[in-house]
């Protein structure tokens, strides 16, 4: 199967989980994070919010944040293509729409975080193997934004059990993972 029918695949499997299912998941993945010591250990750590029925962290930035961690969100970039920046944010704080539909923070200066001061970057996948190649939405924002870091930033993968496949080919610009984690499972790769 090529990536474009794994991307078509997994994006039906996710969105078709029931609100009990999605909430379940959550709790999963929250109780899985808890145990990876770069979670545990890092003290700033970049979520997401969950769209398109991706698995959703929220649950989990609850934990950060009560443990004293600085917690940030992607925000597109407003001027470079397909790149993204990272905010401080706190749960509660205002959130507008960008042109995807997709909640993020206000983009203000004083609030973007360098990539090197960030520990653990968390994302978001349509799809992952055991080997830890994953696909995304499509779009390289991740990886175009991620590439400069490689190495001295941690990058965790997480999607649903369910979004696993056999194989996926990985691409030259594919920013490689240490780690992915689903609701039942911590698979380490590096």
């Amino acid at each position: 199967m090529d990536n474009k029918a794994i991307r078509k695949e997994m994006r039906q499997k996710r969105q078709s989980l029931s609100a009990p299912q999605q909430a379940d998941a959550s709790h999963g993945l929250a109780r899985q994070l808890c145990r990876l010591p770069v979670f545990l250990f890092g003290k700033n750590i970049a979520f997401y919010l969950a769209n398109d029925g991706e698995i959703d962290p929220r649950i989990a930035m609850g934990v950060a944040e009560a443990a004293g961690k600085a917690c940030h969100l992607p925000v597109l970039h407003p001027l470079k293509q397909n790149r993204l920046h990272f905010v401080r944010y706190r749960t509660g704080q205002p959130l507008t729409s960008n042109r995807f539909g997709i909640a993020e923070p206000p983009l203000r200066r004083n609030r973007i975080v360098p990539l090197l001061a960030i520990d653990v970057v968390l994302l978001p996948m349509v799809a992952f193997d055991r080997q830890g190649n994953r696909l995304g939405m499509g779009g390289g924002f991740y990886d175009r934004t991620l590439s400069q870091t490689f190495g001295l930033t941690k990058f965790i993968g997480l999607a649903h059990s369910c979004q696993e496949t056999d194989s996926i080919a990985p691409q030259p610009w594919d920013v490689p993972l240490q780690a992915i984690v689903t609701e039942r499972d911590i698979i380490q790769i590096r």
